[in-house]
Order: C-alpha cells, then structure tokens, then sequence
C-alpha cells in the first residue's frame, strides 16, 4: 500500500502544527504503524463513516452484502478502524444484512423500529447499544433483550444523531466509527454529524442492481480530500466533511 496524495494536517497535544505526520516515502510499502498514523482522528471526538464501492457505484455484490467486493486492501484498514475505535454505530438494517455479531466494541445500533438483529441478541450487557424512537414498534422488545440503560430514545419519530452522538461522546467514546449503512450515511451528513467519510473503491465492475453508498432524499455535502493510498489498483481515501 502507498501513499498517492496526503494532505493531512497533524496536530499535537499542544495544539500546534506537527509536520511528522508527514510521510516523506510516498512510493514505500506502509507498515501498520504508518497506516495508523495516516488514519489518526485529528481531534477527538471525531465521528469518522467507512465504506466501500465498485468503481460502478455499488456498495455491495452479489451476494447483497459489502463482503462481496472488498479485498485485502479494504480489509486491512477495516480492521484497523476498528480497532483504534471506542465504538462502532451501525444501521440495524445494515448489521443485519451483514450478519454482524458482538465484537470487542460496542455495536451501537440506529433503527427507527427498535429491532434488534438475530445474531445480535443474547450478547454481554452494554455489547449492543439501541439508538430508537419514542414511537418504535419493538421497544419494549429491545428493552428486554439489551436492558433499559442501553436503549437510548432519541426523537419520536426520527432519531437525532446529533443526540446520540453527544450520549457515546459523554459515555468517554470519544473515537466514533460508524459502518453505514447507505441511509446512515446519508443521514449523518445531513444532520451535520459526520466528520469524515473514509471511503475505499475496489477496482470491479458489477452493474445491476445494487445499492449506493449513500440512500435517501438528496443532499449536497462538500467533502474535502485529505488522504488518498493505493495498493493494486485499490483506492482508499479519506474526505473531511
């Protein structure tokens, strides 16, 4: 993996510009603590969306689920956000298409029905959070199987990310990451709570008919290009919002 483009600005604890977030081997191979460095929030909190699309648009492949186009290279800084995050915010719909299951993070889940996935259910209490609605037609279901403290209603009728974003920030989650899906995606713009889109683009063609990485009425959001790498033909990047 190399570094095409970096126009990351790094800051220390002080505040003040630091130039060693620089790389100065664009053309050299990234070790793991390079990719680290390079994929750093530049300030807490930070709310950070990953996803991945074909090169035709498709956020999934034949399978239906974004497992069917990623590869090694998308792999390995999946992992790795995962990894640096204190929680990760997922659509229900999204975690259930993609049959995810409890993790060492909090799965925090964004549904305007209260449901909780299949696989999901039965995890360690606190595992799972539910971000819901007052109106959510399985509430009560989701109080019983996560527990009260951990169904956070949010709106009536639409839930607020700018509320539940606030709630894992004062929980000391400072470090968000969220997976989408395309309606979270788009959601989290429009209310203003996304920081970034980190956004990786397999080199395939799919066609068909597949969903996008964004879903939902329109909006129209500027993104700012701070970091572009390639490996094989893969290209990962990182916009601000």
């Amino acid at each position: 993996m190399r570094v095409l483009m970096n126009g990351l600005d790094r800051l220390d604890q002080r505040g003040e510009l630091d130039q060693r977030g620089q790389l100065d081997h664009q053309a050299g191979e990234l070790s793991d603590a390079e990719l680290a460095r390079l994929y750093a929030p530049p300030a807490l909190p930070w709310l950070r969306v990953n996803m991945v699309s074909t090169i035709d648009g498709s956020a999934t492949g034949s399978s239906g689920r974004s497992g069917s186009i990623n590869n090694q290279a998308d792999g390995r800084v999946f992992h790795l956000l995962r990894a640096m995050a204190d929680a990760i915010v997922v659509g229900a719909g999204t975690a259930r298409a993609e049959g995810y299951r409890p993790t060492d993070r909090p799965i925090v889940l964004v549904s305007r029905s209260g449901g909780v996935p299949e696989l999901l259910r039965g995890a360690a209490p606190g595992a799972v959070l539910m971000a819901t609605v007052s109106t959510a037609e399985h509430l009560a279901e989701a109080r019983e199987l996560l527990g009260p403290d951990h169904v956070l209603v949010l709106g009536s009728h639409r839930v607020s990310l700018l509320e539940l974003r606030e709630h894992l920030v004062a929980r000391g989650w400072t470090n968000l990451l969220s997976e989408g899906g395309p309606h979270l995606l788009r959601d989290l713009v429009d209310q203003g709570v996304a920081d970034e889109l980190t956004a990786t683009f397999v080199p395939r063609l799919v066609a068909g008919q597949h969903p996008r990485i964004t879903a939902g009425p329109p909006v129209d959001v500027p993104l700012s290009l701070r970091l572009l790498l390639e490996e094989d033909g893969t290209l990962l990047a990182r916009w601000f919002v």
